[in-house]
C-alpha cells in the first residue's frame, strides 16, 4: 500500500483492497448529485417495497404503504434533522439559518425512526389500520433502508470509529474527512510522511449487524406470537447494535456538555425496555399475569388483529 493516498481514494490495507478515485457525487446536466442522496433514495424505495410485500402477506391493502411513503419521507427527514440540531445546538445557535442547510449534512437515524413511527401512528388511525400490524411490516423496510443507507456514509467518508489496525481497518485521506471527526486517538496514530488516517469502518459494522438482524427477524416473522412483536425485535436488536457501534464512533452526538452519547444511551434503554415488554407480554398471553391496560392492544394475538383488520376493510 502506498504511503501517500490520492484525495479521493479509500483503502482497506489488511484486506489488500485499494479503491482509487471514489467520487462523492455525479454530475448530471451540470447539476452535482451526491451519491449519498442517490443511495439513500434507493434504500428508501427498496425499504417501502419490502414493507409493502410483507404488509400484503399480512392482509394489508396493496397501495397502503405507497400512500404512507409520501408522509413518511417528509416527516422522517424532518425528525432526523430536528434530532441532529437539538443535540448539536452549539453549532447552530449563533446561525439559525444553517439549520435549513441539510446539504451540509446533519441527519440522525434515530430522529428519522421517531418521526416515522409518529407519522405511522397518525396514518394508521386515519386509515383504520392496526398500528402494530403496520409497524411489524414496516420495520423490515426500515432495516433495509438503514443497511443500504450506510453505504452513503461510506461515499461521504463519514461515520467511522477510532484508530484500528484490525482486519477491516479503513484508510481515508485526511483532506477527505471532517477535521472534527479526527479524534486525538486517530491523530496520534498518523504515521509521519503519510496523508491518511486509519480507522474502524463503523458504517460497515452497523450495516453488517443490521443485515444479520434482518435475516433473523425475517426467519422468525411467521412465528410471531402477538402484533407488535417485530417492533420489539427491531427496537431491541438495533438498540443493542447501536449501543456498541456508537461507542466506537468519533462523531457521536452528546447530551449537552457531558460526554454521554445520546444514541448510545437511547440504544441501551430501548434494548432493556424491549426485553422487559417482550417478557411481560409473553407471560400475559400465557395467562400467568394480567397485562397492564396500555399493553393490551400490543399483546393481542396475531389472529385477533388480522380478523379486526378484515372487518375494518368491510
Amino acid at each position: 500500500m502506498t504511503d501517500v493516498m490520492g484525495n479521493m481514494d479509500i483503502a482497506f490495507p489488511n484486506l489488500h483492497i485499494y479503491l482509487s478515485n471514489v467520487p462523492k457525487s455525479i454530475s448530471i446536466f451540470g447539476f452535482e448529485i451526491a451519491f449519498y442522496g442517490i443511495i439513500i433514495a434507493i434504500g428508501v424505495f427498496l425499504g417501502f417495497l419490502l414493507a409493502s410485500k410483507e404488509g400484503k402477506r399480512m392482509g394489508q391493502p396493496d397501495d397502503l404503504w405507497w400512500d404512507f411513503s409520501i408522509y413518511a419521507i417528509i416527516f422522517s427527514v424532518l425528525g432526523a434533522r430536528i434530532y441532529y440540531v437539538v443535540f448539536s445546538w452549539d453549532v447552530y445557535k449563533d446561525n439559525l439559518l444553517e439549520i435549513f442547510h441539510i446539504r451540509n449534512g446533519g441527519l440522525a437515524i434515530y430522529g428519522a425512526v421517531i418521526g416515522g413511527f409518529l407519522t405511522l401512528f397518525v396514518f394508521s388511525k386515519i386509515k383504520k389500520q392496526s398500528f402494530f400490524q403496520m409497524a411489524d411490516a414496516g420495520v423490515f423496510g426500515l432495516l433495509v433502508g438503514q443497511i443500504i443507507g450506510r453505504w452513503g456514509n461510506f461515499m461521504n467518508r463519514e461515520v467511522f470509529g477510532g484508530y484500528s489496525d484490525g482486519l477491516f481497518a479503513m484508510r481515508l485521506p485526511i483532506e477527505a474527512v471532517r477535521a472534527a471527526d479526527i479524534s486525538p486517538d486517530i491523530a496520534s496514530n498518523i504515521v509521519q510522511g503519510t496523508n491518511y488516517i486509519q480507522v474502524h469502518p463503523t458504517f460497515l459494522y452497523e450495516g453488517a449487524l443490521n443485515l444479520i438482524l434482518l435475516l433473523i427477524m425475517w426467519a422468525y416473522r411467521k412465528h410471531k406470537k402477538f402484533e407488535g412483536e417485530m417492533i420489539l425485535w427491531y427496537l431491541g436488536g438495533y438498540g443493542i447494535i447501536r449501543f456498541f457501534v456508537e461507542g466506537i464512533r468519533t462523531d457521536r452526538l452528546k447530551i449537552g456538555h457531558t460526554n454521554i452519547a445520546v444514541s448510545q444511551l437511547l440504544g441501551g434503554a430501548l434494548f432493556v425496555l424491549s426485553v422487559i415488554f417482550a417478557v411481560v407480554i409473553h407471560l400475559g398471553l400465557r395467562g400467568r399475569i394480567k397485562l397492564p391496560s396500555f399493553l393490551e392492544p400490543v399483546g393481542r394475538k396475531v389472529e385477533e388483529n388480522t380478523k379486526e383488520a378484515a372487518e375494518n376493510e368491510k
